[in-house]
């Protein structure tokens, strides 16, 4: 009889035993797993895998180059992530499924000459435009943010263009399109946003 519980107990401490460890060899596995996925998040997002591609290398990034937000006096740049991912894990990982489209056009090689990324061009740009007016250019009020402007030491144009997007409830994007890359069609109504914006 004694013997018939001691075996039971010594079963019962191996079966929590054996339980214990599977349950640490999971949570070992999903931290593992979580952190791999977020590297991957995060190794995706850099500027130096978004030119890895020809097209975005050849004539986005040269684009960008030029701009404001890649050199400035202040010395502040803003990656390509900065402006084209989103922060909050849900809409990046929309944004990243989204990206997929990227690779397979890459992959078919429909912008490796810069006649087709110029036939593209102005519809790739109204793409991202759209993205930005949906989220209220959310990636742009991460740095900027009208609230915290102080019009006074704006230049005249850009005090009373920010108050009067303050007033019209206006979205960054309304009023910066071609901020970092060159407007595709600048015979548009769409105006640079760069005559007026600065970071002095």
């Amino acid at each position: 009889m004694f013997f018939k519980k001691l075996t039971a107990l010594s079963s019962r401490q191996a079966n929590f035993r054996n339980a214990l460890l599977w349950l640490s060899l999971g949570l070992a596995g999903g931290v593992l797993l979580w952190n791999g996925f977020m590297w991957s998040l995060d190794a995706t997002g850099t500027t130096e895998f978004c030119i890895s591609c020809h097209s975005m290398k050849a004539y986005v990034y040269e684009d960008y180059k030029q701009s404001i937000h890649y050199r400035n006096t202040k010395g502040i740049q803003a990656s390509c992530a900065d402006c084209h991912i989103p922060k909050p894990l849900f809409a990046k990982l929309v944004r990243k499924t989204i990206a997929l489209n990227d690779l397979y056009h890459t992959m078919l090689g429909s912008l490796d000459t810069p006649e087709q990324f110029a036939a593209q061009k102005q519809q790739l740009a109204e793409r991202v435009w759209n993205r930005m007016r949906a989220s209220d250019s959310r990636e742009c009020r991460s740095c900027h943010r009208l609230e915290q402007m102080d019009f006074e030491q704006q230049n005249a144009v850009a005090s009373r263009q920010h108050q009067q997007a303050k007033q019209l409830q206006k979205t960054c994007i309304d009023c910066h399109q071609g901020v970092a890359h060159k407007l595709a069609n600048v015979a548009s109504n769409k105006h640079e946003a760069e005559e007026n914006f600065s970071l002095e």
